[in-house]
């Protein structure tokens, strides 16, 4: 695409070069609060949610900022035409160009029917006539009027798919089991591997389990093959097709091979090729979570989400707190060295809110070619991990605290429980580590301090923490359905701000194709008797001892 340059072309860049090498290696966290002490009122934002009045604050002052790098990374943005694909985006455009089309997730929580279009046709109508339809049917489920076979109600729903049509569910469900229907059980079901599928049917009843089949094409291997192991499964105890009408939906595009199925195509869930697969679980493919926390809650979800875009959107960029998050991001990767991004969240609920950002942001940013068919001559897309606190602070956090790697980290953390258990002694703790360790990250503790503990010396190296770790902390009121919309939708953004940047499309996923189509080829290898040799010398004999072992030779 014409118009957009490598990002160490442009004149910010060079310019943030200088200033690193003017502040990268004496610039001392502690010493910038003690020069400031109005730094955290300098460097925090707050998102006001306007869905349920929450305030969120989103610290970044224990980041490596100065008064001069804020106003930099601002017109290194500026310069990387961010907000002009910003506009596009939500104008319509088909900014994933490779595929060209549309990235228009944001459509599918436009809950206050704002214009929408893509190719000069309103997407607002079919987006609320699948919202409509998730409603009905989730209101159904949840109040028992849709039977299954034997005439009982829905209390099992096993959600098969995989990538985004997992991650995402599985993600939201979890996060906010607190407004979860009581005595519904959920299964998620991804893995190829047979034992998933196998443990949610070991664990469900055929005549109260309905199968959420969620595949665009209907034609996704991994899903249609654990489909085909639930369909043959429910048949055994079911007996008759008829009844997999009851029993099955679709959340798809192909009316055809819905109906091959067995799914009657009224149940039959779609969305459009503008919907990314990272970004879908706002779309036909939340059904498991509105079935879940009903879809009242999921519709704040939805408003919640819209809010931070009306954010993004709007807000100058040095006030706009996706931006600043995804300039941080670019500031660590590629001018400090930093190669992974550490996200914890201080919730239990929240377990597998790193596992869903490590497919949108690797998925998304994953990338080595500009948008002009170019090598990059930077890093782009950091290695994102995390696991929630405070059980990590007994695993990784070590690395953090006195490895040689720099981690910029993430703490994220609700001032109120779900569950304030023990008069919120629980909570109380919980938040103590919170403040603590983004403290310690930046404070360190200094030989001195060490040496005034008594410590014998020989000890004192191994005691001394560094500090001058960065963080950014995020203080949310509770997570509600909003609170989370929200929260997710911060992070495409910032997702999205590293992309413009980095001038890659992080709206494709080309990577992950290849070995899945290697795999078609050696499935038929595993299928045929003998041997093979048709591979380098070691997929070739990795096979012969699989099908040895297998009995499949």
């Amino acid at each position: 695409m014409p118009g957009f340059s490598q990002a160490n072309e442009l004149p910010a860049w060079k310019e943030l070069m200088e200033h690193h090498e003017k502040i990268g290696r004496s610039i001392v966290l502690k010493t910038e609060f003690e020069k400031d002490p109005k730094r955290f009122d300098k460097y925090s934002r707050i998102f006001k949610n306007d869905v349920d009045g929450s305030e969120t604050i989103f610290d970044f002052s224990k980041n490596f900022l100065t008064d001069d790098t804020l106003p930099l990374l601002v017109k290194l943005a500026k310069e990387a035409n961010i907000e002009e694909l910003r506009d596009d985006m939500f104008k319509g455009e088909k900014i994933n160009f490779t595929e060209q089309r549309a990235v228009y997730h944001t459509a599918l929580r436009n809950v206050k029917n704002e214009p929408m279009q893509v190719d000069g046709k309103s997407v607002v109508e079919e987006t609320n006539a699948v919202l409509e339809h998730m409603k009905e049917f989730s209101e159904q489920v949840r109040s028992g009027s849709w039977k299954g076979y034997s005439g009982k109600a829905i209390d099992t729903i096993i959600n098969i798919g995989i990538g985004g049509s997992d991650l995402g569910p599985v993600m939201v469900t979890e996060a906010l089991k607190a407004y979860g229907k009581a005595g519904m059980k959920l299964h998620f079901v991804s893995n190829i591997d047979g034992t998933h599928i196998a443990e949610a049917l070991k664990e469900s009843n055929p005549e109260t389990t309905l199968f959420l089949i969620a595949s665009k094409t209907f034609t996704t291997a991994e899903t249609c093959t654990n489909a085909n192991t639930a369909k043959k499964w429910f048949l055994g105890h079911a007996k008759e097709d008829s009844h997999i009408a009851k029993h099955f939906v679709a959340l798809s595009t192909n009316a055809k091979e819905v109906e091959k199925f067995g799914i009657d195509t009224k149940n039959m869930f779609g969305f459009s090729d503008w919907v990314g697969g990272r970004y879908s679980v706002w779309s036909a493919i939340g059904l498991s979570v509105a079935l879940y926390i009903g879809f009242e809650n999921f519709h704040q979800f939805l408003a919640g989400a819209q809010a931070m875009d009306h954010h993004f959107r709007t807000a100058p960029l040095e006030q706009n707190i996706p931006v600043i998050g995804g300039l941080l991001s670019v500031w660590y990767s590629d001018f400090f060295g930093a190669q992974t991004h550490l996200v914890a969240p201080f919730d239990q609920y929240m377990h597998r809110f790193p596992a869903y950002l490590q497919q949108l942001s690797m998925e998304s940013n994953g990338k080595a070619i500009t948008r002009s068919g170019d090598y990059v001559k930077y890093t782009t897309g950091a290695i994102l991990f995390g696991e929630p606190a405070t059980n990590a602070q007994h695993s990784f956090f070590q690395l953090l605290h006195q490895g040689t790697k720099l981690i910029p980290t993430d703490f994220i953390m609700a001032a109120e429980s779900h569950n304030p258990v023990e008069n919120n002694l629980h909570q109380k703790m919980l938040a103590s580590n919170f403040f603590a360790q983004a403290e310690a990250l930046m404070i360190g503790k200094s030989p001195e301090t060490v040496k005034a503990e008594n410590t014998k010396a020989d000890l004192v190296p191994h005691k001394v923490f560094l500090g001058n770790r960065p963080t950014t902390s995020i203080l949310a009121q509770k997570i509600t359905p909003a609170t989370l919309g929200a929260l997710i939708t911060y992070y495409e953004h910032l997702t999205f701000t590293e992309g413009a940047v980095w001038n890659i499309n992080s709206f494709d996923q080309w990577g992950v194709e290849l070995g899945k189509a290697l795999a078609k080829g050696i499935q038929k290898e595993l299928d045929e008797a003998g041997t093979t040799d048709k591979h380098d010398s070691s997929t070739s004999g990795l096979i012969n001892a699989f099908k040895k072992k297998a009995g499949l030779s």
